[in-house]
């Protein structure tokens, strides 16, 4: 059934703040430097390589080989600075590109990689006249520094064939992002095999220059996102918990205090890595999105207790210390290009989306979807908030082959909930299912891409 909730403000709602521009500009300096990056990371193949020096089949596959090995190099590189967690870059750029990029290039990491290996062994092969076999034991056993290269190549695709989303998906988040930060050992592992193996980098010159200042780049990059920064924000903020809410039989509240809050950068829509110091979670750090506006007083988020690590964070008593990573995210009020909104949630999704409700103009639609009406969770808060909002809030309830939740994922349906749904931003939050169902029906609808804003927890 669809329950429409539509409430007259019983107080006048905060005047509508002005859309902002979407960063396009800071995309195209990214996309300029990352390719001027991969020129010069080429460059030294290119001035070390004398006309006419490449004849047989050996030396081009040993040519293709190098400049694959310098590629697969500066990909990596990149992809690491991508996800640093520097403030600057995701306001710069926006997450979810950052995200995108690191996504996108990581294939071509891959290929790069099993490029490089089996470029080099099979022109080796070819010019000692043996086989690609006989040449692999050569390589491993009488060249410095190769076998950590190719420890580090396998750990680096395997990896990369472990963040295949349905692979992921299939595998516990903790043992996903632990796995995936052994790309920094990687890294570190093939680092002395470019200095010592590699043609173009193992003597002194503006080459070996450059790709050592490629690496301290990005290892301060690194030391800066993921290290100094949080530190800091902990031992300024020194975050605890204040209290733990149950809003149902699998959902709870978390309610923070600190110091200096009303300093702490953070938006709604916006999501922390949470690692909360009890006994038996100190372990684990996950992503959760605040669930409510920042407010200078205290922080919210809500959780889904789904698992052995959310199930435990209903006993956490009062006094908990958390040290926390972030804020992160661009799913907030300020990248709208529209005046109105539309949002979509359903699931543990409602978090975000209530907290975005207090911050977006006034006239935002609200579609909660649900299995049953026990599930509706933050229900009278939203009530509460749409009123004020002067927003409908709509409560599409039961199975997906009931005939309301059936129509509402079709253009006609979400059409007569929202007719001017092709000029609001849509925000959408929830289980992939619901994500990917709305999406193809935006298309259907022809809402732009870049009026459609998605809600994904990147490392």
């Amino acid at each position: 059934m669809t329950v429409p909730r539509q409430r007259q403000a019983s107080s006048l709602a905060a005047p509508a703040a002005r859309p902002v521009e979407h960063h396009t500009a800071g995309r195209f300096i990214l996309r300029t430097l990352f390719w001027s990056g991969l020129a010069l990371a080429v460059l030294p193949w290119w001035l070390g390589t004398r006309a006419g020096s490449i004849e047989t089949s050996a030396d081009v596959l040993q040519a293709a080989g190098r400049v694959t090995g310098l590629i697969a190099g500066y990909l990596l590189l990149t992809q690491v600075i991508l996800m640093s967690r520097l403030g600057f870059l995701e306001r710069w750029i926006g997450a979810r590109h950052l995200g995108l990029w690191h996504r996108e290039l990581g294939g071509s990491v891959l290929v790069m990689i099993l490029a490089h290996g089996a470029l080099i062994t099979v022109g080796y092969a070819y010019a000692d006249s043996k086989s690609a076999t006989s040449e692999l034991g050569v390589l491993l056993s009488q060249y410095d520094d190769m076998v950590t290269a190719f420890i580090a190549a396998g750990m680096l695709v395997c990896i990369g064939l472990l963040s295949i989303r349905r692979l992921r998906r299939a595998l516990p988040y903790e043992l996903w992002y632990f796995l995936h930060l052994t790309s920094y050992l990687a890294l570190l592992l093939g680092f002395a095999h470019q200095f010592s193996d590699g043609q173009e980098l193992y003597k002194p010159g503006l080459g070996r220059t450059a790709w050592i200042g490629f690496y301290v780049v990005t290892i301060a990059a690194v030391v800066l996102g993921r290290i100094v920064g949080p530190l800091w924000l902990n031992l300024r903020h020194r975050l605890r918990v204040a209290d733990v809410v149950a809003e149902g039989p699998n959902m709870v509240s978390i309610y923070i205090t600190g110091a200096r809050l009303h300093d702490l950068d953070a938006k709604a829509g916006q999501f922390f890595r949470w690692r909360f110091l009890g006994r038996g979670l100190w372990w684990q750090a996950h992503p959760f999105s605040l669930s409510a506006a920042p407010n200078g007083r205290w922080l919210r988020l809500t959780v889904k207790t789904v698992g052995d690590h959310t199930q435990r964070l209903r006993a956490m008593r009062p006094g908990t210390r958390i040290f926390v990573e972030g804020p992160w995210g661009d799913f907030t009020a300020a990248r709208r290009i529209k005046q109105r909104a539309l949002l979509i949630a359903a699931g543990s999704g409602i978090g975000p989306i209530r907290a975005l409700l207090e911050e977006l103009p006034p006239g935002a639609i609200v579609i909660y979807r649900a299995s049953a009406v026990h599930d509706l969770h933050l229900r009278h808060e939203l009530e509460q908030l749409s009123e004020l909002r002067h927003a409908q809030l709509w409560f599409v309830v039961g199975d997906r082959r009931a005939p309301g939740p059936r129509r509402l994922f079709t253009p006609a349906g979400l059409r007569d909930l929202v007719p001017d749904v092709t000029e609001r931003d849509v925000y959408l939050c929830g289980p992939d299912g619901l994500i990917q169902q709305s999406l193809a029906v935006l298309r259907r609808l022809r809402v732009p891409r870049r009026q459609v804003h998605l809600d994904p927890f990147e490392f």
